[in-house]
């Protein structure tokens, strides 16, 4: 539960960063640049006593950490600055629906009629969610909405990828490598686009909410949540995961003065419900 309140807290997070005139290249350059520390120890701590990597497993590691972090957290970033948290919440939480989506293209995977009529209820839940937006902010919502949703699909892409290579590596040493690889592409791209006096002209405010977001936001749920899984199940954690986006519109009307409508609750409540049901549902099915 810490874990995904924590996860949840990244967006609260960034648009209280962003009210101090920061872009979204700036920010998660910050965000990665403290990051980096913590996921490099990490994987250095899995990568002891074990083999080194061949350059297949380099290739996947550089693959998944492009599509995983570095895209993900990227267009994720990106579209905060048109949408609420909560919001964004509610899309990113579409990625389970996009895993089995992905299983199917790809592999034929069967969806079974549970999965399909839940998926539905959660995609209504977005698209009520969306529809209050867009009448009370504009249509821009509707760029930051495509935004993150390519920022779950990215996600997505790397969860259905990544199965093989963490049954060589193992979890903790591919999160490590990946990450780190992500933190590498953020301040690269950094580089490219901005000058590098830029890093240092931000406000101080922005500066400690990196701090924050690295450390608190990142690295520690990264943490629990993998020792969740340990002891629990990967399902029981999904399943306890549904309090992320729930914490995260209660966090977005408390912190960020963020409206809250009966539409917005009936729209939150449905993909809730739809997502708890899909995971139940592929729970079973396993």
């Amino acid at each position: 539960m810490v874990g995904a309140i924590a996860f949840s807290g990244k967006a609260i997070i960034v648009k209280l960063a962003y009210r101090h005139q920061v872009d979204a290249v700036t920010l998660i350059m910050l965000r990665m640049v403290f990051a980096l520390p913590f996921f490099a120890a990490m994987a250095w701590w899995a990568s002891r006593g074990k083999a080194a990597l061949t350059r297949k497993d380099w290739l996947g590691v550089i693959g998944l950490g492009v599509s995983g972090y570095y895209l993900a957290s990227f267009l994720d970033f990106a579209g905060l600055v048109y949408i609420t948290a909560g919001l964004e919440r509610l899309v990113l939480y579409l990625t389970p629906t996009l895993v089995v989506g992905l299983g199917w293209l790809l592999y034929g995977q069967r969806i079974t009629r549970v999965q399909a009529l839940a998926m539905l209820i959660s995609y209504a839940g977005v698209l009520a969610v969306f529809g209050q937006e867009v009448r009370l902010q504009g249509s821009s919502v509707a760029w930051g909405v495509t935004l993150v949703f390519l920022s779950a699909v990215s996600y997505a892409i790397y969860l259905v990828y990544s199965g093989e290579i963490v049954r060589r590596l193992g979890s903790l040493r591919l999160v490590g490598l990946a990450t780190s690889v992500a933190c590498l592409c953020c301040m690269a791209q950094f580089a490219l686009l901005r000058p590098l006096s830029a890093a240092w002209e931000v406000a101080p405010q922005v500066m400690w909410l990196s701090v924050f977001n690295a450390v608190f936001c990142t690295v520690v749920p990264v943490l629990l949540v993998m020792m969740a899984i340990e002891r629990i199940g990967s399902s029981m954690v999904a399943q306890i995961g549904l309090i992320g986006p729930l914490s995260t519109v209660l966090m977005g009307v408390w912190l960020l003065d963020e409206p809250f409508t009966a539409g917005i609750a009936i729209g939150t409540a449905l993909v809730v419900a739809g997502i708890f049901v899909f995971t139940r549902a592929g729970a079973r099915r396993g």
